[in-house]
C-alpha cells in the first residue's frame, strides 16, 4: 500500500480510501462515459448536442469538414450504455464479441432503418469498484477500461421483453473510430 505525506510527528501514515460521495454507481457511471465521450469528440474535432428531451438517444455528435458531400456537416446520434457485469480485458480475436441487452423498446429505436441520421450505441465497460476506473499521473489519466460502438441498423428483436447483441471488440470507439464513421456518413454512406 503506498505511503501518504508524513504527518507532524515525521513518520509517514497508510493512505487509505478516498471519501467518494454518496451518488449511487449507476449514476457515476453514467457520468464516466459522458466524460469518455466528451474526450473523443473533443480529438476527433466534433461538437456535441444534448437532445431534451433525449426520447431515448443521449446524444447528438456532429462533424464538420471540407471533404464530406453530403453536407459540410453531418451528424449521427449517440445511445451510450455503460456496465461493469463483463469484465474488462484484452480482447482476444478480430472477430471476438461480448455479449450486451437491450430493452426492445431501445433496440427498436436503434434498429430502425432506414434514416435520415444515423444512429450507433456506444458501450463502455468498467471495472466493478470504481477504486479502479481511473488512474492519475504527470504524463496523462487513464480511463479504465475503454467503449466499444455498433450500427444495430436492421437487427431483429428476437426476446420477449430483452434482446442481446453482440459488440465487435474490435470496433473500439476512439477519436480515430469517430472521424471514420463521420467520413463514412459524410459521403452518404452508414456508420
Amino acid at each position: 500500500m503506498a505511503l501518504a505525506q508524513p504527518e507532524s510527528g515525521g513518520l509517514p501514515t497508510q493512505r487509505t480510501a478516498p471519501l467518494r460521495g454518496s451518488l449511487a454507481t449507476t449514476a457515476c457511471m453514467e457520468t464516466l462515459q459522458v466524460g469518455y465521450l466528451h474526450a473523443v469528440a473533443a480529438a476527433a474535432g466534433c461538437s456535441l448536442s444534448q437532445p431534451f428531451p433525449d426520447n431515448g438517444i443521449d446524444w447528438h455528435v456532429s462533424h464538420g469538414a471540407a471533404d464530406h458531400t453530403v453536407d459540410d456537416e453531418v451528424t449521427i446520434k449517440v445511445q451510450l450504455k455503460c456496465t461493469y457485469q463483463l469484465p474488462p480485458r484484452v480482447p482476444g480475436p478480430a472477430s471476438a464479441t461480448f455479449a450486451f441487452t437491450l430493452d426492445n423498446e431501445h433496440l427498436v429505436k436503434l434498429a430502425r432503418t432506414p434514416v435520415s441520421v444515423h444512429k450507433i450505441l456506444v458501450v463502455m465497460l468498467v471495472p466493478r469498484s470504481r477504486e479502479d476506473w481511473l488512474r492519475a499521473g504527470h504524463d496523462g489519466l487513464d480511463l479504465r477500461h475503454c467503449c466499444y460502438w455498433i450500427n444495430l441498423a436492421g437487427h431483429p428483436v428476437t426476446g420477449r421483453r430483452r434482446t442481446t447483441v453482440r459488440i465487435p471488440t474490435a470496433r473500439i470507439f476512439d477519436d480515430r473510430a469517430l472521424c471514420e464513421i463521420m467520413a463514412r456518413v459524410g459521403v452518404g454512406g452508414r456508420p
